[in-house]
């Protein structure tokens, strides 16, 4: 067994034996006559029998709507698949299943607001403003967008929008102006949600301005509604918030939105077909304008059902959290959560203010349960030094989820070295584009160090070489070989599907190839190496950058890197760039430390011929590094959408770099 193949932690007899994958192993077993002994042998039963997978899963989480007796209709095609051609249902009313005085939502803004909603708070809330949107005409099929943080009205807005058959978007407020319209020029939302600002590492954020420029440019928006959030928190003057209104075109204040709808108390949910659509979520657009990618109702809510229960174990009353934002889908996972009548924690800001306490502060002031956070938030921590095991007590925490970008072994080791160690580690991957996880975790499985854990259930993925052939112990295509219900709709505005099929099907017909470079392990683990896109071809033989992200950002003096193969001769070589910690400067002896590290780990093909310092590195508004974008200016190329970029200046810094040109 190789180093990276250690077991870094396994689940007690009890956790196994009370976790809800087990109950519901159990339950399938009696139900349907098979055997079942462990994961492996689920798993091969949800893709061999889909139609009994999928109803024990509508059936178990109580979905609340009609199902119909048909589950699935096979297609001509693997996008003319058809799942619960029969039910009817409403995403909202799923997840507004309690009405009591617990807590649904509990909100910080870094420190400087804390809000919590019950479930009756909440449910009262969303009658409201439902009734607010349906008198101002938004019904079944219309848009309701977002340009929020990850704040309750956000939330609101969403189970607001969708009970009545609306079709809810979003972005995140650090997006600018072009970045919006990018994205809600193509949707054409009738109703525009925002604030006046955000908090971001104790600074005052004011959007106001943005806000009236992307009103005045996007002319299918016929009410924007203005939370107050600086203004009630201290960032803005709380006089000058009524009157700043004035300035945003067709403006509304969120208490006068609501207002004439107070003694509103119950919620007429439209009941539609499972294909309903539910969200339109975005491509991080760094290759060109976002694409636009519509998602259905049914398959969103039965896929978070059984990722949120049956592989992360979230409970009623557990504390589920995910430090995310509203331009990531890992926002849309977070609030499926209360499907599962989960309290979610809201948090928006930095995520390390409090010099990097607050989410470990979050975590033990409400009794978090599950703890998301993305790979490089774990990288930074461990580079800044943080060791909650020490400072914090984490009793409540069960599980850390982590995702965004492939978390390095040593990434592994930090949680269990210093935040927790009788924690179950789900590193989980997906995407956008599914909303959803291909391989994630599983409660009742070990954690092994690099790995993450499993496929998911009823999800038949498998790792395809060049021809096509599934391998296990080899790198290759991730793939899915079987529809599944969280599979997109399509795109919007793409009525034959023509390049919804050319972005998933053309590599290997029939098969959803998904893009990322991948590898599973003789146990049932996963590997992920990054994007096929970014895969490195020297000399014909492909390398994936998270190989060599992982040797260069262990090392102390970098903070982190970023990767690309650089056209030269009639080949490609690696160009690596690296940005260090304040005050150092690469001398020929550091890039001989860092070829030599990445020579003995890797091989002797993954050295990059030149290794290059530069001060930042790009970043999409979810924190993914852009190597395709940095490789296209390191070309001399057009980057087609840097409004998709949180830190677009830092391209210039690759730009005609005179060590390139030799």
């Amino acid at each position: 067994m190789s180093k990276d193949a250690t077991m870094l932690w396994a689940p007690s007899p009890e956790r196994v034996q009370h976790a809800q994958i087990t109950a519901f192993a159990h339950r399938a077993e009696r139900r349907w006559g098979v055997n079942l002994p462990d994961y492996r042998a689920l798993h091969q039963w949800s893709i061999e029998h889909p139609e009994a997978f999928w109803a024990q899963v509508w059936d178990d989480c109580g979905v609340i709507g009609t199902r119909g007796d048909v589950i699935f209709v096979e297609g001509t095609e693997i996008t003319a698949a058809q799942w619960f051609p029969e039910a009817r249902l409403n995403f909202a009313e799923n997840l507004l299943r309690r009405r009591d005085d617990t807590p649904a939502l509990i909100f910080w803004g870094e420190d400087k607001q804390t809000l919590r909603f019950t479930w009756a708070e909440l449910y009262r809330a969303v009658a409201q403003c439902a009734a607010a949107l349906a008198e101002a005409g938004v019904g079944r099929g219309d848009r309701v967008a977002a340009y929020m943080p990850n704040h309750p009205h956000t939330v609101v807005a969403m189970l607001a929008a969708t009970s009545l058959g609306a079709i809810f978007t979003s972005a995140s407020p650090d997006f600018g102006v072009q970045g919006v319209l990018d994205r809600f020029g193509q949707s054409e939302p009738k109703v525009l949600y925002t604030v006046d600002g955000y908090w971001y590492n104790g600074k005052a954020i004011d959007i106001r301005a943005k806000v009236a420029e992307v009103a005045e440019r996007l002319p299918s928006v016929e009410r924007v509604v203005v939370t107050p959030y600086l203004s009630v928190s201290g960032g803005l003057p709380a006089a000058e918030f009524d009157g700043s209104l004035s300035s945003i075109p067709r403006a509304v204040s969120w208490a006068n939105w609501l207002t004439p709808h107070e003694a509103v108390r119950e919620i007429a949910f439209v009941r539609l077909p499972f294909d309903h659509p539910l969200y339109i979520l975005y491509s991080s657009g760094t290759t060109g304008v976002p694409k636009c990618i519509v998602h259905r109702a049914g398959g969103v809510l039965l896929q978070h059902l059984k990722e949120h229960r049956l592989h992360t174990d979230v409970r009623s009353g557990d504390r589920l959290f995910y430090f995310t934002t509203c331009g990531w889908m890992m926002w849309n996972w977070l609030v499926s959560g209360l499907a599962s009548e989960a309290t979610l924690l809201l948090y928006d800001g930095s995520p390390f203010a409090r010099e990097g306490r607050i989410l470990f502060d979050l975590a033990d002031a409400e009794g978090m349960t599950q703890f998301g956070t993305s790979a490089k938030f774990l990288d930074t921590a461990a580079k800044q030094g943080l060791a909650p095991i020490e400072t914090h007590s984490l009793s409540s925490v069960r599980t850390v989820l982590s995702t965004g970008s492939p978390l390095a072994p040593e990434g592994f080791d930090y949680v269990y070295e210093r935040i927790k160690t009788d924690v179950c580690l789900s590193s989980i991957s997906g995407g956008t584009d599914i909303c959803s996880c291909f391989v994630l975790g599983n409660p009742t499985l070990p954690v092994y160090r690099g790995e993450i854990q499993c496929k998911g259930l009823g999800m038949a993925v498998a790792v395809f070489d060049e021809q096509g052939n599934p391998v296990v112990g080899a790198k290759g295509e991730l793939v899915c070989t079987q529809p599944f219900p969280a599979m997109p709709l399509g795109f919007w505005h793409d009525p034959d599907g023509k390049r919804y099929r050319a972005a998933y099907f053309e590599r290997f017909p029939g098969v959803w190839t998904h893009g990322d470079y991948a590898e599973e392990t003789p146990r049932g683990g996963f590997i992920i190496y990054g994007r096929s896109d970014a895969t490195l071809n020297p000399g014909g033989v492909r390398i994936g950058t998270a190989e060599i992200y992982r040797q260069v950002e262990k090392l102390d003096e970098v903070v982190e890197s970023l990767v690309i193969g650089q056209r030269w001769g009639n080949d490609e070589r690696v160009v690596l760039f690296v940005r260090l910690r304040d005050g150092l400067t690469l001398d020929d002896a550091l890039v001989q430390k860092i070829k030599e590290t990445i020579r003995v780990n890797t091989t002797p093909r993954h050295v990059p011929a030149k290794v290059v310092q530069v001060p930042d590195i790009p970043r999409t508004k979810s924190g993914k590094i852009v190597e395709i974008a940095v490789r296209q200016v390191v070309h001399g190329e057009a980057v087609k959408n840097v409004e998709a970029l949180a830190n677009p200046e830092a391209l210039e810094y690759f730009r005609n770099r005179p060590e390139l040109a030799t």
